[in-house]
């Protein structure tokens, strides 16, 4: 594909299929905008279906809403409060160091900057692009499996791990698509641009696409 095509590709995307903005994040994000809530909801979805991970965020966040609050609570209070979201008891070890270093390191606020925020244990660049484009506004990239196979099958870039093809978005791709880039990918890559055998024939870029890695589609 041609770089400067980009723009195009996401907008013909963005009418091809439905684009639902990280669905639980929004969710849990809305009319709070609360940095923390989204940190820890974002630690609890992690290999976690979204309604399992709504439900423990309600019931974790009616004992404790901010990181004071959380380091009172006992590993066995989190969890039985996140209980049944994958890991549970790894979730809840993690909850309470990502809490007390918040405290200790960074005065109780959840810092703005990705290279901060992967400074704390347990907390991935995933995350932390969560946290700073829903928790601040500010632009971030967040590059789960969809977006790394949708970024690197196109052509747009070309790496080997999801955490590299942030890094190659972030030197190529206008910050003005960051922000929907996640949701707009995610969306096309569980729609059409399928995992294996993807749906090449209704593509709505196929004119656009290098189907790097493509051996067979629909």
């Amino acid at each position: 594909m041609s770089d400067k095509d980009i723009g195009q590709i996401i907008a013909d995307i963005r009418k091809a299929v439905k684009v639902e903005r990280l669905s639980m994040m929004a969710e849990t994000a809305r009319g709070r905008s609360d940095p923390y809530r989204i940190l820890i909801s974002t630690l609890l979805s992690l290999r976690t279906k979204d309604e399992v991970t709504r439900l423990a965020d309600e019931r974790l966040f009616a004992l404790a809403s901010a990181p004071e609050e959380m380091v009172r609570l006992t590993e066995s209070d989190i969890r039985a409060a996140i209980y049944p979201v994958g890991f549970y008891r790894k979730k809840a070890e993690t909850i309470l160091h990502v809490s007390r270093e918040l405290i200790e390191r960074f005065g109780s606020r959840v810092p703005l900057t990705i290279e901060e925020l992967v400074s704390i244990r347990g907390v991935g660049r995933k995350t932390a692009n969560l946290v700073v484009s829903m928790g601040y506004g500010l632009p971030a990239l967040c590059v789960d499996t969809h977006v790394h196979r949708v970024s690197n099958r196109l052509g747009y870039v070309c790496e080997p791990t999801p955490d590299k093809t942030e890094i190659a978005l972030r030197r190529k791709l206008p910050e003005a698509f960051w922000l929907e880039y996640n949701s707009v990918m995610v969306a096309f890559g569980k729609a059409v641009c399928t995992p294996l055998s993807p749906r090449c024939s209704s593509c709505p870029v196929a004119a656009h696409c290098d189907r790097v890695g493509v051996a067979r589609s629909r």
